[in-house]
């Protein structure tokens, strides 16, 4: 179990701090007012200014998905093999 937390652990902080920076780069325009949520600071995004945003989303999507699926979905996973190979002995 220890092994599953550490991974669900590294999805979250890898792509919680990929997407803080991207955000942080892209969404900041000061820092009195939104940060992180707040409009698009630049009018006519690049090509790597696009690939840039989608990783943003990219790397949220892999924390959340990542870490739900490391600490929940495998252990239940796990615990209804265990219970179907009780039940079936």
């Amino acid at each position: 179990m220890a092994d599953e937390f550490m991974k669900g652990f590294a999805c979250l902080m890898v792509g919680g701090l990929g997407w803080m920076t991207v955000k942080g780069w892209y969404n900041t325009p000061s820092f009195e007012g939104a940060q992180l949520i707040g409009e698009l600071t630049i009018e006519e995004p690049t090509t790597f200014d696009q690939i840039a945003l989608f990783m943003g989303d990219a790397l949220f999507w892999f924390a959340v998905l990542g870490a739900l699926t490391f600490w929940v979905v495998l252990p239940l996973i796990s615990e209804f093999q265990t219970y179907l190979d009780e039940r079936s002995a």
